[in-house]
């Protein structure tokens, strides 16, 4: 395993941590009749892969649904409200999904300059050479 690889695969688990936030944000504030059937967010698992002493990456080991509970609201009047006039509304805190974004797309910008210093490197090593 190489800086690319590693650099290449850290980028690869942040995309899927932003296309998790992206779906989390997506579906913040819709609402459902039912609780079962109503969004809850999503969250990657990561797990870090080693290749040696000093040498790590990561890759996401699997995407699980968080155990935030719908919101029940009353709200007689929605159309999708059950007998009861309740509707659920989707288990997720936009702030911490956006707090979540933030981070993601800085991780990702930083394994992108990592790439960018290990090519300047590499080409000033073989400039040297000549």
């Amino acid at each position: 395993m190489n800086i690319f690889d590693i650099a290449g695969r850290a980028m690869s688990a942040q995309l899927v941590r932003l296309n998790a936030t992206a779906s989390n944000m997506a579906n913040a504030g819709t609402i459902t009749g039912d609780e079962k059937t109503a969004y809850r967010a999503i969250k990657p698992v990561f797990q870090t892969i080693t290749d040696g002493p000093g040498i790590a990456t990561v890759k996401v080991d699997k995407v699980v649904q968080s155990d935030t509970a719908p919101v029940k609201r009353h709200d007689p009047g929605h159309p999708l409200a059950d007998a009861n006039g309740d509707v659920w509304e989707a288990g997720v805190d936009s702030s911490a999904e956006m707090v979540e974004m933030i981070e993601t797309a800085r991780q990702y910008q930083n394994n992108v300059q990592v790439l960018q210093t290990a090519k300047s490197l590499m080409l000033d090593t073989i400039r040297m050479g000549k």
